[in-house]
């Protein structure tokens, strides 16, 4: 049974494909509202998340972004439709790219590409996907069908390097070394391992290191890249390389890169991740937020 319902969701997405935008947004934005009303839990997380992150705003301002969250969750999800099977030229008109001239170092260097969790980064990644092949961390879906199909939507171009998590970062260094831009996505909670509680937006977060770590035995620079979803597709902006990084200490690194995002978040706050547990791990002795 799981099977068939599989099979006919990606059936479904297949025929998205061929809608205008327009409407598969539309469609998209009553999937989003259902989902706020329908999962309780998961609206719990996004509105805990604006309480500590944005303690300053009233509670409506909280729902509305909640809301809204919620319905560019689903349109980006639906938009993977345009991802996997839309032609090339269409991804181009749908997709626009901008300092694609930052991807690529006059002396040589390797490139760590930050791409925060916005809704967007599945767009950053087929169109960076477009420019050059990249490495990237891939996390195995539960679902077999759902796997097999993103696994095989993020190969339609220059077939980039999947690597699990479980690899580790050598391989990532290794892929660095070969040349290879590392499409990195390091604001998550991963636990304590390897991470430090920086502020995230004022809240103790634990952070990995990890950018900083391999910025500094790859000898790479850090380029951002970060997508926003509009009215008509994604805009794709790569930032100028980072300078001066790494810095002093992990901690000083990795506050930056708290730092960084935030300003981004700040411009476009529904379309941040925050039904994630982004504040799951505590420092010692803290209760639980979620």
């Amino acid at each position: 049974m799981i099977a068939l319902i599989s099979r006919l969701a990606l059936a479904m997405m297949w025929l998205l494909h061929f809608l205008p935008l327009p409407v598969a947004r539309a469609v998209g934005t009553l999937l989003g509202l259902a989902l706020y009303i329908a999962i309780p839990v998961r609206r719990h997380i996004v509105m805990t998340n604006l309480r500590l992150c944005f303690p300053e705003r009233d509670e409506s301002w909280r729902r509305r972004i909640a809301r809204r969250h919620f319905i560019a969750f689903a349109c980006s999800t639906l938009d993977r439709a345009y991802f996997w099977w839309a032609s090339e030229a269409r991804l181009r008109r749908m997709v626009r790219f901008h300092g694609e001239e930052h991807l690529r170092d006059a002396e040589g260097k390797s490139t760590i590409l930050l791409v925060p969790h916005f809704v967007g980064l599945d767009a950053a990644g087929v169109r960076v996907g477009m420019a050059m092949p990249v490495v990237s961390i891939y996390s195995r879906q539960k679902n077999p069908h759902f796997d097999a199909r993103l696994y095989a939507g993020r190969f339609r171009f220059n077939r980039p390097l999947l690597l699990s998590r479980q690899d580790g970062m050598r391989r990532v260094l290794k892929a660095l070394k070969d040349g290879l831009p590392f499409f990195y996505l390091p604001d998550m909670d991963f636990g304590a391992k390897d991470a430090v509680f920086v502020p995230f937006f004022g809240v103790p977060a634990a952070t990995i290191t990890g950018m900083s770590r391999l910025a500094r035995l790859s000898g790479a620079r850090v380029v951002p890249c970060i997508a926003q979803m509009t009215r008509d597709g994604y805009d794709v902006n790569i930032l100028p390389a980072w300078e001066n990084y790494p810095g002093a200490n992990l901690e000083a690194d990795t506050r930056r890169m708290n730092t960084f995002i935030e300003h981004e978040i700040l411009a476009m706050p529904e379309q941040y991740l925050w039904s994630h547990k982004r504040f799951k791990t505590r420092p010692p002795g803290e209760k639980g937020v979620y």
